[in-house]
């Protein structure tokens, strides 16, 4: 993988636009910008698009959207910006928040509306650091679903996705202009493609042990749960062009993947009254501080292992996601009659269970917060029969990257917008801050679809600008 300086190379083919990689950014940019007449190409690694998508929830926050007004969801951008940066700490940039704040909403609504992904607002509780109902998923809840849908999406709008195409090179000019790429097959073949814009959109390098070290020494144990492919493609090569990066120590994380099954298990459950407890049965950390710092902590923790505890009523809710269900058909989850029969069987000392119980009714009966800073209301005290899932933390995704601007063009060092390079998603700069506790729910899928939107129609207008200017006398 490198960048090669380009010299007049004559291309196998040539398009104006070219995408490299295949998720729901690269698939949302394709739309964009085949919707405005742009002649483009999505090349994929993979046999099959899935990416990091296909292994989340599929969640997408997003304000102001008709399926909040139908369900009496009062909401705005500018709310939504403030959600996002009370997470990160203010340390996104204001820009491209306010950005994808306001874009979210239209954007679901484009997609819902002219391209039929058939989302609906999960209701029923808040994920932390979220002041409003603003999650938009597909019924089944999955990022599978909604990798599906996408791709349904752009075979009916007649999209090229070429797969099995692992771009290795990127040919670039004395200008930093990106003139094409060289793409490998699986037998080792190599083609090149000459392209006026080229867009990224292959993630992070979540999946690159080095980088993951160098960028997340806190997490470089952690079991790595997103896809192989990210490699850090994107970082490398705007690196090597001089590109501005920023944030590389933010990440999504997880602190709750049942383990050994390696199923997400949703947060929903803590949100909803359940806590999590160690090998020792005590609680560690306030539960409603935030899923992807919640990974750290867990690894913290004696045997890099945690126990959710959980009751019927949650158990009830939770089985309106998948991802829960494909848990409860893999054993993962366990019940119990007893907080007695609980502690036998998971070998967990019972005096210390009784304590932590004992505690979290106290602490409710006072309405007063814990040592960690969490409140238990007594409508949401766990009851028997106890539910289980034994759970590990884990690193999702990367949340740094390619420093952009407003339209998606990626930024030099000097904060000037490289020719005709864009980038979305996990490729480029988030909004999650510096760290693993900025990520605000839905932050990886809000940039790689919304931004990715931006990034598709901001390639198509550059592209409009340039042969408009070739045809001027």
């Amino acid at each position: 993988m490198a960048i090669l300086p380009y010299a007049h190379d004559t291309f196998d083919a040539h398009l104006p636009l070219v995408i490299i990689g295949a998720g729901a950014c690269g698939l949302v940019a394709a739309l964009a910008a085949q919707e405005a007449g742009v002649e483009l190409m999505v090349l994929e690694r993979d046999p099959l698009p899935r990416g990091s998508t296909a292994m989340s929830s599929g969640f997408i926050p997003a304000a102001d959207t008709h399926f909040q007004h139908a369900l009496g969801v009062s909401d705005s951008p500018d709310v939504m910006a403030e959600d996002i940066q009370k997470k990160n700490g203010f340390e996104a940039d204001p820009a491209i928040v306010e950005l994808l704040a306001h874009q979210s909403g239209p954007t679901i609504e484009w997609l819902a509306d002219q391209h039929h992904i058939p989302f609906e607002l999960v209701d029923g509780f808040l994920y932390p650091g979220h002041s409003q109902l603003r999650m938009h998923a597909t019924p089944r809840r999955t990022g599978e679903e909604l990798m599906g849908a996408l791709l349904n999406a752009s075979e009916a709008a007649g999209i090229d996705i070429v797969t099995q195409a692992r771009v290795v090179d990127l040919h670039v000019d004395s200008t930093q202009r990106v003139r094409g790429i060289t793409l490998e097959r699986p037998d080792g073949s190599r083609e090149s493609i000459g392209c006026d814009a080229l867009i990224l959109a292959c993630n992070g390098y979540g999946g690159n042990v080095e980088l993951v070290e160098r960028y997340l020494p806190t997490l470089k144990n952690a079991l790595y749960y997103g896809h192989e492919g990210n490699q850090g493609d994107a970082l490398l090569w705007g690196q090597a062009m001089s590109a501005s990066t920023k944030d590389l120590g933010a990440c999504q994380g997880h602190g709750s993947l049942a383990t050994p099954h390696q199923i997400l298990i949703s947060w929903a459950l803590m949100m909803q009254g359940g806590i999590q407890v160690n090998i020792n049965g005590e609680r560690f950390s306030n539960e409603h501080g935030g899923y992807s710092e919640q990974a750290a902590k867990v690894l913290a923790q004696p045997e890099k292992i945690a126990w959710n505890l959980f009751d019927a009523r949650i158990d009830e809710s939770a089985q309106a996601f998948e991802d829960y269900r494909n848990a409860l058909e893999s054993g993962a989850v366990r019940r119990f009659a007893s907080l007695e029969e609980l502690a036998e069987d998971l070998k967990l000392p019972l005096n210390a269970l009784q304590a932590t119980f004992a505690d979290m009714h106290q602490l409710a009966k006072q309405q007063s917060s814990d040592r960690f800073g969490r409140r238990f209301e007594p409508t949401h005290l766990l009851k028997p029969p106890y539910y289980a899932i034994r759970v590990t933390g884990a690193l999702f995704h990367t949340q740094g990257g390619l420093e952009v601007n407003s339209t998606a063009r990626v930024l030099n060092t000097q904060g000037q917008a490289l020719p005709n390079l864009f980038a979305a998603g996990g490729a480029a700069r988030g909004v999650s801050g510096s760290n693993d506790s900025g990520y605000l729910s839905g932050n990886g899928l809000l940039s790689a679809v919304v931004l990715g939107a931006v990034a598709g129609k901001s390639a198509a207008e550059l592209l409009r600008l340039k042969l408009s200017s070739a045809v001027l006398p």
